[in-house]
């Protein structure tokens, strides 16, 4: 019985053993998880405070300042310091009530319940993250409020160090002070746009009002902008505003602190409601505004730094003496510039080729306080009519095709690839024209044809490495569209031999710490040397005796050219006169490169005839002040490079290649005449500037002089007698010695008689032959 019993306990003796093992197992387990937890939560909270010991004091000045950042010119000279200025405050106590619910909705919805650090708005932020729906970010207001008062914003800077003394000081800040208080310093603090800090000073800047008088909408255009103030300028960006304010009054409503009706009122509110015009500010100076504007961009852009908050040192390339005289050029009542009234605009960029520095810029004409917000000589895109041919037709045809200044092209009946005709300014044709006399005299058939051969393709290849992003088809040729800081920096690399410079404001940025930053444009070839000097060479001659002479200035080497662009067929009716759109001159020397656009804001108000010189008076007066103290130099000619006669050529392509001629556009090489009616002012003109009377004559002799050297061809020498033809209609003496080069040329037989034709017309020389408005087709 014994051993029966004592075998009936014993299968009992596994049972109890397993679950020992179990129990072992689960503590061993719950080891293991704590000490998972547990452990990282030691080891960070002791770095945390291995970290918060060195956080900044919490000062509270510090809450209610902003930095201010000073920038200097080029010579060291203080012109502007901003951010100091442009800010009242308010107590705790006057906090407007729907105020405090905007901010709260937008920026922290649990800001009455956290002690400065909110685990669940970081857990919750995460999430939102992962999902995309996030509307707020991880930290806090009063983290937000920290960041601004005491630590860089920079994207880099935002380190595991600064973020737990930020959020060390911002539970600190949120034992010593209310949430009222808190919320007070925050809405003094922010920046709001246009130099401006605070909301109250925004209400009364923007609205003219008092904080506490304003609308549900307008309390929620505030509330919205301080995280992007200057992408949510209701002035400059009104979309955006539009978009941000009403993503505030969502939250509101969502948050219950506002009905149906008010969010619907609010919403279908114009964000312009209310608003009134910006005041001229006095704490700038309106001669640097433009300039100014581009170097608060650049900074941002390249340092992510707040030049308004952050206490910067800026140093710019501008040239603060050649900055006010081009200033006082275009906006003084004593200019030397004759503009026809205040409407008329003019921008202008000056550039430094041989590093890419913006040395003098002006974004337009009569703005005040506006060029702090739209600086047209960066932002107006323009069409620069023949200023394109070299960019586009003649320099890619030089760097791929080999082609020299002596290439040629006939000049000659044209149509694009739909079928439409495409003329000439004086609807002529002159036949085989050299293609430096095509830039000369600005042809647009030969520029057509120089793009056809080496095509759009490596066209565009050839102006995107000169910082231009525009698509080139046929018409591209004759004119596309950009600002004049673009085409200032694209010639430029005409003029130092190739090199493309990415335009600079900024020399170097002073951090509030005693670091420092440089900035230089790395230049990247653009093209050949040698395509440079021979595009060069021949903008030299438009300049001595092409459409830019009135550009000349003794005893300066200059190369340039000239734009004219024309309206399209389909809008004539909006046009309010007879004239062009836009007057465009580019110039450059081997120091310099400076390019001016003239027009009005309104497209469809003209530039008169007796004005289209204006852009050529500017580049003048401008580049003659430039060189009062400065030795001209000449370019120097590459060795690659070869000179035959008057014309250029890469060694070992002298070549000439002669034009290829079809029966649809002319059996033999004749130029074709047509008379236009008379009138005294003809508008619309396609590429080629007019010239006063005097000066364009003598271009015209200079033009003779030069085509009949004896090492030019008998077809050269006849083409420099018909721009005489042209140039000088009614001229006598032109016209016999044209009869005397019959012998050699029989097409000048017909210009002959055109120019007995016209003799009777000398009272206005320079419109007879000019193209009606649906003379000229351009794309």
């Amino acid at each position: 019985m014994k051993n029966s019993s004592i075998g009936t306990k014993h299968p009992n003796k596994p049972s109890k053993q397993k679950k020992h093992n179990t129990k072992k197992v689960v503590l061993i387990t719950l080891t293991v998880i704590l000490s998972l937890i547990i452990i990282p939560v030691i080891g960070g909270a002791g770095l945390f405070f291995y970290y918060a010991k060195d956080a900044p004091t919490l000062d509270y000045k510090k809450l209610e300042d902003t930095r201010s950042s000073k920038i200097y010119a080029s010579n060291g000279e203080m012109i502007l310091e901003i951010g100091e200025k442009k800010r009242e405050t308010i107590e705790p106590n006057q906090i407007p009530p729907t105020l405090k619910q905007a901010i709260i909705s937008i920026e922290d919805k649990r800001f009455e319940k956290h002690a400065g650090v909110d685990p669940i708005r970081i857990a919750g932020a995460a999430v939102a993250n992962i999902k995309g729906t996030s509307r707020q970010g991880g930290s806090t207001l009063t983290q937000q409020l920290i960041k601004l008062s005491f630590f860089s914003t920079k994207k880099e800077d935002q380190t595991i160090k600064r973020k737990a003394q930020e959020a060390w000081l911002s539970v600190e800040l949120e034992r010593k002070k209310s949430k009222d208080e808190i919320l007070t310093y925050y809405i003094n603090r922010v920046y709001m746009a246009n130099g401006i800090y605070g909301m109250q000073t925004a209400a009364e800047t923007y609205f003219g009002k008092n904080l506490g008088e304003l609308s549900l909408a307008q309390y929620a255009l505030l509330a919205g902008m301080p995280q992007a103030p200057i992408d949510y300028d209701p002035y400059t960006h009104p979309d955006l505003a539009t978009t941000r304010r009403n993503l505030v009054l969502s939250e509101m409503y969502k948050d219950k602190v506002i009905s149906k009706k008010d969010y619907d009122e609010a919403k279908n509110t114009k964000i312009e409601d209310g608003l009134i015009p910006l005041k001229e500010d006095s704490t700038t100076q309106v001669v640097t505004d433009n300039y100014v504007k581009q170097v608060i961009d650049e900074v941002q852009k390249k340092t992510k730094k707040n030049v308004y908050t952050d206490g910067l040192d800026i140093y710019t390339n501008m040239d603060l003496a050649a900055q006010t005289y081009l200033y006082n050029l275009i906006n003084s009542e004593n200019s030397s510039i004759a503009f026809p009234d205040e409407k008329f605009q003019a921008t202008a960029t000056l550039i430094d080729v041989k590093n890419g520095d913006v040395r003098a810029q002006i974004g337009g004409r009569n703005v005040g306080d506006g060029a702090m917000n739209d600086n047209k000589a960066v932002t107006a895109k323009r069409n620069i009519g023949s200023t394109a041919k070299p960019l586009v037709a003649y320099a890619p045809t030089i760097e791929d095709l080999n082609y020299g200044s002596g290439q040629i092209y006939a000049d000659m009946p044209y149509k694009y690839a739909d079928g439409t005709s495409v003329y000439n300014y004086d609807r002529s044709y002159r036949g085989n024209l050299t293609m430096r006399e095509s830039l000369v005299d600005s042809r647009n058939i030969p520029a057509l044809k120089a793009l056809k051969e080496v095509g759009d393709d490596k066209s565009k290849e050839f102006i995107s490495k000169l910082g231009l992003d525009n698509n080139v088809y046929e018409g591209t040729a004759i004119g596309f569209e950009a600002s004049s800081e673009k085409l200032a920096a694209a010639y430029a690399a005409f003029a130092n031999g190739g090199i493309y410079y990415e335009p600079s404001y900024v020399n170097k940025v002073v951090y509030a710490d005693g670091t420092e930053e440089s900035f230089e444009s790395q230049g990247k070839r653009a093209m050949k040397e040698s395509t440079a000097f021979i595009v060069t060479d021949m903008l030299k001659d438009v300049i001595n005796r092409g459409t830019g002479n009135q550009a000349q200035i003794d005893g300066i080497v200059q190369a340039g050219k000239t734009g004219t662009s024309n309206y399209d067929d389909d809008v004539l009716g909006k046009v309010k006169g007879e004239g062009s759109p836009d007057i465009t001159f580019v110039g450059y020397t081997p120091k310099y490169s400076l390019a001016v656009w003239t027009g009005y804001d309104d497209y469809f108000q003209p530039i008169t005839l007796y004005n289209q010189q204006l852009a050529m008076d500017i580049y003048r007066s401008f580049m003659m002040y430039l060189y009062q103290n400065i030795e001209p130099t000449d370019w120097k000619q590459p060795s690659n490079v070869v000179r035959v006669g008057n014309e250029v050529y890469i060694k070992g392509h002298t070549k000439q290649t002669q034009p290829s001629y079809n029966s649809s556009q002319s059996d033999n090489t004749t130029y074709y005449y047509y008379e236009t009616e008379k009138q005294t002012v003809t508008p619309h003109s396609e590429s080629k500037e007019d010239t006063k009377e005097d000066s364009h004559t003598e271009s015209s002799q200079e033009t003779s002089v030069e085509e009949n050297k004896p090492d030019t061809n008998n077809n050269q020498t006849n083409q420099g007698n018909n721009n005489n033809d042209q140039t000088n209609q009614g001229n006598n003496s032109n016209n016999q010695t044209n009869q005397g080069n019959n012998s050699n040329n029989q097409t000048n037989q017909g210009n002959n008689s055109n120019n007995q034709t016209n003799q009777g017309n000398n009272n206005s020389p320079t419109q007879e032959n000019k193209p009606r408005n649906n003379d000229i087709k351009k794309d």
